[in-house]
């Protein structure tokens, strides 16, 4: 009997309950099984609906023999996999024997059996079978995970097996006529879907003390986890905070431990970390990853132990990241503060005693993730007396030395190398937190003298195999980073011992001299790391000499120069991102704070052309560097000679500094939105300042402590910094502006008085806070770039405010305030004169365009009459010569023009001769020629090329003159040897 036929007879039995008129081709199928195919072991028929109902039944005696043999046979006749179609008929059976289990304990073997076989690949007869029988596939394999509820230790440990199957598939051990096997991965899927995994997370509690069973589980979840779908379900089902909580649980083999461990390697990579750690960090399980660690570390010593030691302390790592694990309740940061410092600092405590690293690649790797968690730790301030009892600083200061050759360390050369960076680094995280501790262990010194190190040159070349070592192989620029990262993390504590005892030990010459052997001496290869030494250079010479004028004065002119020199930088460089734009906002920073407020600098900045490098970066129109660059330049025109500089300077196309502001400050508008009409006048006179985003923004009443939306619009864009650099400058007679700049500079003139407007008292009486003092004050004192200070009258405050009483006005309509009459009329003048500003200014531009429109139209006529003149000219020119060739070839002309010429000449004399007079003849007669006369004669119409100028030889009849087909061409020529007689001249 074929496997078709053997299918074909279970249906029959399916129907066997059937009235026959169901079908009119209903016959019964007998089963014949041949030889040939019984040894093939294909399908017997199976009534499996009877064996369902025979298990079903329960009041019979010789019951139980009955169901037991059903089920073997049933056992036997799938001994090659079950089908997809039967599948859910099977375990429904297997449910049924399952129930059994606990009342008749033959039941076990059976349904082992069967579980056996499910672990064997799944038959398909057709192709679509796999999707046809999806959900009944899912449910059934969803029912294993139940089935770990029967208290059955055979049970159990068969279902883990069957379900280790799924992820090892062997190939069929016999070919089944009429079926194919699914795909490898099928099971594997519909495990997914149905959910095992969160079932097999929940059988965990039911089997704490059965470690042989335990174990098994274990080993499924891991082969489940692999999984991103299972991995999400595991966590729904709190998977991780249940493993570990039983880390620790007694285990001689050391399966539990490393199965353990790799589930929760799992669970981080492939689903949500943030819950992983979240259910991780409770007492419960860091004590047992405590305990774990200790044991591991004090008593591990193979390289399985050592490894599974470091990837306990990575989990711990990434659970010392949430702020609310209690890592320091459960004495874990203790422990792991000393496990970290042993070796450098010398402890009498007995987990260490005896205890030595070796110089094996996972000691060397606990080191560097010891120093890595004590980063971590030190984010919690709580931590910080335990990180000063474990003498913390300390033994990270002992790698801040020059490596010593000839002393026998118990790591390689490359090792401390990178442990000695690691260490650095983590330096600058906890050095700022133990400020005391640091200065005690003489930490400025120990830096200063390790950075002359670095800056000296000698054969000491690092391995930069390390992360932190990135771009130093063969220098030692990596040491060199990394401890001004150290040194710019103190210094910008702010802290005036450690500040002031830096600049004693000349911290600041020793970092110009740093700076200036980095811009001189580093290759292409390690520009990167060369320019961000460079920028920490200056940014440690900032935060020293911001508020302190003796340090700014002994940066001096030798500071000035490497500024300037990083100004002169190739502009083209900005856009190469290898940090050239970082170290241009370093050295902005660095003309803020080392150079203002110190004159002899700001000479010296001013001498060397510092403004106009400035104004040139200024020029590149990068708007990342136009607002410190504009606050610089309002700072510095308060040196009485930078005016000079900043009006002599000159752009690309004559491009004047003044013109240069105007031209940002209309770019500053369009991107603000502000609204302008096409010649830049002002269109909405009530609001002639508003910004697009003013306009979308509704006005909400706020406490007085609060700045408004218009306060804060000076501080977010560079209008106000404009302003004030043009208004130090002086409105009137700046250079080279056109037209279209005076237009706005006539919005620019008036900024201050859009925003604060003085002499007008006003008082409000309906609340306090309805109007803001310090708004004014703060707008006045960001626009002016100075503090100002209001006036006062008889209590009230002597101001108007144009943006800001918009504002309260409309926080008034809010509020539905009533104003008293004369708040009322004060308010109302207020509005009006705002306004009245606004239209004198519109009107001012109108006239201004309208007297550029006149100007264009005079110089358009001026242009038309030279235009004119000139065809006037060439006119009379044309005539002239006519004349003149008429004069040449017609001797009748030329004689009347001559008539004409002398009676001219005799008109233009005396009537009347003086006595005793001698009269001088000056007509050559004779001639024929209607142009004065005289013994020298110049031919005009001669072109000088043939003549060769003034100075050139005349004598042509020593040259030859070939003729070319057009004008006589002067050439060289050889004299001859005897010149002929009447040759002509």
């Amino acid at each position: 009997m074929s496997t078709v036929e053997a299918m074909a007879t279970a249906d029959a039995a399916e129907a066997g309950g059937r009235t026959k008129s169901s079908s009119p081709r209903t016959i019964p199928v007998i089963g014949v099984v041949t030889p040939h195919e019984d040894m093939q072991g294909v399908f017997k028929p199976m009534d499996l609906n009877r064996i369902i109902k025979l298990l079903e039944e329960n009041d019979k005696d010789d019951l139980e023999e009955k169901q037991l043999n059903s089920v073997m046979k049933m056992v036997h006749c799938y001994q090659n996999g079950f089908p997809l179609r039967d599948l859910a008929q099977v375990f429904k059976i297997l449910g049924l024997c399952a129930e059994k289990i606990e009342k008749q304990p033959c039941f076990v073997e059976p349904a082992s059996d069967l579980i056996k076989l499910c672990g064997l690949p799944f038959l398909k007869k057709k192709v679509s079978d796999e999707i046809t029988y999806t959900e009944d596939t899912a449910n059934s394999l969803a029912l294993l995970g139940e089935l770990m509820k029967i208290p059955s230790s055979k049970l159990r440990i068969q279902i883990c097996k069957c379900i280790v199957d799924f992820y090892h598939a062997e190939p069929p051990k016999k070919h089944i006529p009429g079926y194919q096997q699914v795909s490898s991965s099928y099971k594997v899927k519909m495990a997914e879907v149905g959910g095992l995994a969160e079932a097999m997370v929940q059988s965990v509690l039911l089997i704490e003390n059965q470690l042989v069973e335990k174990l098994w589980v274990l080993k499924v979840l891991q082969h489940l986890s692999t999984s991103e779908a299972n991995c999400t379900l595991m966590v729904k089902a709190q998977a991780a905070g249940r493993i570990c909580a039983h880390l620790n649980d007694p285990d001689p083999s050391g399966q539990l431990l490393f199965r353990s461990s790799e589930i929760l390697w799992n669970l981080l990579e492939k689903s949500s970390k943030d819950e992983i750690i979240q259910q991780l960090s409770n007492l419960e399980c860091l004590l047992a990853l405590k305990e774990v660690f200790k044991n591991l570390f004090m008593r591990g010593h193979s390289h399985y132990d050592r490894q599974l030691r470091n990837d306990i302390l990575v989990i711990t790592t990434i659970i010392a990241q949430n702020p609310g694990a209690p890592m320091i309740e459960c004495g874990f940061t203790r422990d792991l503060i000393l496990f970290a410092t042993f070796s450098e600092v010398k402890s009498q405590n007995p987990l260490v005693k005896g205890l030595k690293l070796s110089n094996s690649y996972e000691d060397f790797e606990l080191k560097k993730l010891l120093f890595n968690i004590i980063v971590i730790l030190c984010k919690d301030l709580t931590t910080v007396q335990l990180l000063i009892d474990g003498k913390v600083i300390l033994a990270l200061l002992t790698y801040v030395k020059k490596p010593e050759r000839l002393k026998i360390i118990e790591w390689s050369a490359a090792q401390y190398e990178e442990l000695q960076l690691h260490a650095i680094a983590t330096l600058s995280s906890v050095a700022p937190l133990l400020i005391e501790e640091y200065m005690s262990c003489q930490g400025n010194a120990r830096i200063l003298a390790f950075l002359e190190w670095c800056d000296h040159e000698d054969s000491f070349f690092i391995h930069g195999n390390s992360f932190h070592g990135t771009g130093g192989r063969g220098n030692k620029f990596a040491q060199m980073r990394y401890t001004l990262r150290l040194l710019r993390a103190m210094v910008y504590l702010e802290d005036e011992t450690v500040n002031t005892d830096l600049c004693e030990r000349g911290v600041i010459h020793q970092l110009i001299g740093i700076f200036k052997n980095m811009a001189s001496k580093h290759d292409e290869k390690e520009e990167a790391i060369a320019l961000e030494i460079q920028s920490d250079t200056l940014l440690i010479l900032s935060g020293l000499c911001e508020h302190y004028i003796q340090w700014k004065e002994m940066f001096g002119t030798e500071g000035v120069d490497i500024i300037l020199h990083v100004m002169k930088t190739d502009p083209k460089k900005l856009q190469s991102g290898l940090g050239y734009n970082v170290l241009l906002f370093s050295t902005l920073d660095s003309i803020w704070c080392c150079i203002l407020g110190c004159y002899t600098s700001e000479d010296y900045f001013l001498e060397k052309e510092g403004i106009f490098l400035l104004l040139d970066i200024l020029a590149l129109n990068q708007k990342k560097f136009c607002n410190l660059i504009l606050g610089i330049m309002v700072e510095f025109c308060d040196n009485p000679k930078t005016s000079a500089h900043v009006n002599a300077w000159r752009g690309k196309k004559d491009l004047t500094a003044a013109s240069l502001l105007i031209k940002l400050w209309r770019k500053e508008e369009k991107e603000l939105g502000v609204k302008r009409d096409k010649n830049g006048m002002i269109v909405d006179t009530k609001k002639p300042l508003f910004t697009s985003f003013q306009e979308e923004q509704k006005i909400m009443p706020l406490p007085a402590n609060c700045p408004s939306i218009a306060v804060m619009d000076v501080a977010e864009n560079i209008r106000a910094k404009i302003y004030a650099v043009l208004g130090k400058l002086d409105f009137e007679n700046l250079p080279g502006l056109s037209a279209e700049d005076f237009v706005t500079l006539c919005i620019i003139h008036r900024y201050l008085d859009f925003k604060i407007q003085h002499g007008l008292a006003f008082s409000m009486t309906v609340r306090s806070n309805s109007i803001n003092a310090s708004e004014g004050q703060a707008v006045s004192a960001a626009v002016r770039g100075s503090n100002y200070k209001p006036e006062f009258s008889d209590g009230a405050g002597v101001r108007e405010i144009g943006e800001i009483w918009n504002e309260v006005c409309e926080e008034i309509k809010l509020e539905k305030l009533k104003l008293v009459t004369s708040d009322k009329l004060s308010l109302e003048s207020i509005t009006a004169a705002t306004e009245n500003i606004g239209k004198m200014v519109a009107s001012l531009q109108s006239e201004m365009i309208e007297s550029q429109a006149r100007q264009d139209v005079q110089n358009e006529q001026r242009v038309y009459a030279k235009i004119q003149a000139t065809h006037k000219q060439r006119e009379l020119a044309n005539k002239s010569w006519q004349n003149f060739l008429a004069r040449t070839s017609n001797a009748k002309t030329l004689k009347k023009a001559k008539r004409l010429q002398e009676k001219a000449i005799e008109s233009s004399k005396y009537s009347e001769r003086p006595q005793n007079a001698i009269f001088h003849q000056t007509v050559i007669k004779g001639l024929n020629t209607t142009v004065p006369s005289g013994r020298v004669v110049t031919v005009e119409s001669t072109p000088a090329r043939l003549l060769g100028g003034p100075l050139a030889d005349t004598d042509i009849a020593l040259k030859k003159l070939p003729i070319r087909g057009g004008a006589l061409q002067r050439v060289k020529a050889k004299p001859l040897s005897e010149p002929k007689k009447n040759a002509p001249m």
